[in-house]
């Protein structure tokens, strides 16, 4: 049986030179910041899922370790400790797969009547792991929703517990009149009875809370934020196994949500696994992009002042609605930089890798209208990308080469 510890034991319990995971996302554990605060670790590595503006986990580079991270955060630009992997979801799997981590702190559940201690809402890679970690240290979160989908870890397999309450982090995207247009011109092309996934942030969240007139639809996404939760209420969804994610990120009202039984938690193994997403009819994709180009490429990951972000589940979402009868949709707002700055680019001037190539995007949305490039030749593609942009800028891209 695991041993009941305080936050200041964690650090005897993390093996040297160990690759360390730890729980992110909305699971992100005050209790294991509390014990890794004065601890002088340079031998280990962090890594995990970790979402900008949401985690702040420069407490990890204060204890000397490194960090591997797949997503890149402000606290992380400027350190020469933190290894940056640009990888799909599916290359962070392999990743993973090829790198286990020796030891995980997770936040978890307290058992239930099984022994298990679920994963609530952040099934992420640790439930694909786990069972290959020697060493497990839980931090047991009885404020924590237990959901249903994917076993938890037994009980007995921990390590080392500690159990104290924490709310989980909250997070809302707002919304505004410019992602309310937007999300009008989403639902003008999304059909009912689709399968829909949405990246995070503020437009992917208005589009897919947008679609609350819609009827028999389904979500099938690595994340979820509130807009699932409205299309709930609102009955836009199937009656069948209407919600699958990996991970929710959003407010009390979401988390409180989760335990229902329309909502079925699943590792990244399967939310996003190309064949499994092949093999779902009407897939619909709704991710946002920083930048288009007049190629109708995404440029998702970063801004003039460097990386911001990863490329993420997009692309392999983008693989498995490639099929016939899936939909590919980029969102974003026409311009940044309160309107100065416009975010449909030439090729030649956009910004950071494309995240999302032109045989990954079927159609480009803005609150300017709908750039639908299937099928389209380069010149056509670049005429209809050019009827999105916000007007003040259309002259401009029209004389670009």
């Amino acid at each position: 049986m695991p041993q009941t510890i305080s936050p200041s034991d964690i650090g005897r319990f993390l093996p040297d030179g160990a690759l360390c995971w730890i729980s992110a996302c909305s699971a992100e554990s005050q209790i294991f910041r509390e014990g890794l605060a004065g601890l002088s670790r340079p031998d280990l590595t962090f890594t995990s899922i970790f979402v900008a503006g949401l985690n702040r986990p420069s407490y990890l580079l204060d204890t000397g370790a490194r960090v591997t991270t797949f997503f890149m955060l402000p606290e992380f630009a400027d350190s020469d400790r933190v290894d940056f992997l640009p990888l799909s979801y599916r290359d962070i799997r392999a990743w993973l797969s090829a790198n286990p981590p020796q030891a995980a702190l997770v936040m978890c559940t307290p058992p239930d009547g099984d022994g298990r201690c679920n994963f609530g809402p952040v099934t992420d890679f640790i439930a694909d792991l786990w069972e290959r970690i020697p060493v497990l240290v839980g931090h047991l979160n009885p404020d924590m929703p237990a959901t249903s989908g994917t076993p938890g870890i037994p009980f007995e397999r921990f390590t080392a517990v500690i159990e104290a309450p924490q709310a989980l982090p909250e997070s809302d995207p707002g919304n505004d009149e410019v992602s309310m247009r937007l999300a009008a011109h989403v639902a003008s092309i999304v059909p009912d009875g689709a399968t829909i996934q949405a990246g995070l942030g503020r437009a992917p969240e208005a589009a897919l809370r947008g679609l609350t007139g819609k009827r028999d639809l389904a979500v099938h996404s690595g994340l979820i934020g509130d807009s699932t939760l409205h299309l709930l209420r609102a009955g836009a969804l199937r009656k069948t196994n209407p919600i699958t994610a990996g991970v929710a990120i959003g407010t009390r009202a979401l988390y409180d949500a989760v335990t229902e039984p329309e909502f079925s938690f699943q590792s990244p193994s399967f939310t996003h696994d190309i064949a499994t997403l092949a093999g779902i009819e009407r897939l619909v994709t709704i991710n946002s992009a920083i930048e288009v180009d007049l190629a109708g490429q995404a440029h998702s990951e970063a801004t003039p002042a460097g990386y911001i972000s990863g490329p993420g589940g997009a692309s392999d979402f983008a693989a498995g609605a490639r099929g016939v009868g899936g939909l590919r949709i980029v969102v974003l707002p026409s311009t940044a930089a309160k309107g100065s700055v416009s975010r449909i680019v030439s090729t030649r001037n956009a910004t950071g890798p494309v995240s999302l190539g032109r045989f990954d995007i079927d159609v480009v949305v803005t609150e300017h209208g709908v750039a639908d490039l299937r099928g389209l030749s380069h010149d056509a593609r670049r005429t209809a990308l050019i009827g999105i942009a916000d007007p003040s800028h259309r002259a401009a891209l029209e004389r670009l080469p």
